[in-house]
């Protein structure tokens, strides 16, 4: 997985940022407790050891970022999450926890609204740097991962959402493309090199692309494009 990039230096949160860890494992809360209560821009809201009580928690609580087990005895992390999701007023971030990079229940982790997952044995620096990073406001999914999912999609036929299909005339021909290329799993870089533009201007199309289509980011942008139907079996992702 691609580190995630740090706050700029001198930046600074208006609060710091609410976190709440959700896992049944009472040790791997407490480890997580550990490193992220030395930061000063990260606070703790609260632990919950399965999905029923997370949601109990992030109603009272309203944590910016809720670290969720996928795997939990009653209310797994998906289900949880699936709802969280539905509260729109909450507006909590999800970082799905799982022990394998490529866990069977990521990409359904994902369709219920995750922003991306992290290792339960990331390292201290990742997990701390891949908090903010969804905090501000980017996905936790490295471009390798997304390439895989995209495969895993395209191995079972969906129906093609057409409802949802007409939001991309909403785009213009340049944000289209972009689109079409971030769901084949390519960085701005990559973005940026197929389309002779910088960096910068990739990453204000793809602001532009998410804000139309009423998308949180990155991670979902790639779903809602293969749901559409923008990018079907015979578009292959980049080796």
């Amino acid at each position: 997985m691609s580190r995630p990039t740090p706050p700029a230096a001198g930046s600074k949160a208006a609060s710091p940022i609410g976190v709440l860890i959700v896992d049944d494992q009472a040790l791997v809360r407490a480890g997580f407790r550990m490193i992220l209560e030395i930061e000063p821009d990260i606070t703790v809201a609260g632990e919950a050891a399965n999905g029923a009580q997370a949601l109990e928690l992030a109603a009272q609580l309203r944590p910016d970022i809720v670290l969720m087990d996928v795997r939990m005895p009653g209310m797994d992390g998906i289900e949880a999450t699936r709802r969280l999701q539905a509260d729109r007023p909450a507006q909590s971030r999800v970082v799905m926890l799982t022990t394998f990079d490529m866990d069977e229940y990521v990409f359904e982790a994902l369709q219920a609204g995750a922003s991306g997952f992290l290792l339960k044995d990331v390292q201290p620096e990742l997990l701390v740097a891949g908090i903010r990073a969804v905090h501000s406001g980017e996905s936790l999914l490295a471009p390798s991962v997304t390439r895989r999912l995209i495969e895993s999609f395209l191995q079972t036929p969906r129906m093609v959402d057409t409802a949802a299909r007409t939001r991309l005339d909403a785009l213009t021909a340049r944000e289209h493309e972009t689109l079409r290329l971030l769901a084949r799993g390519l960085t701005n870089s990559e973005i940026a090199t197929k389309l002779y533009v910088s960096e910068t201007t990739v990453k204000t199309h793809v602001g532009r692309v998410l804000m139309k289509l009423g998308l949180r980011d990155r991670v979902q942008a790639v779903i809602y494009a293969y749901e559409t139907g923008l990018i079907s079996r015979s578009s292959r992702p980049n080796p």
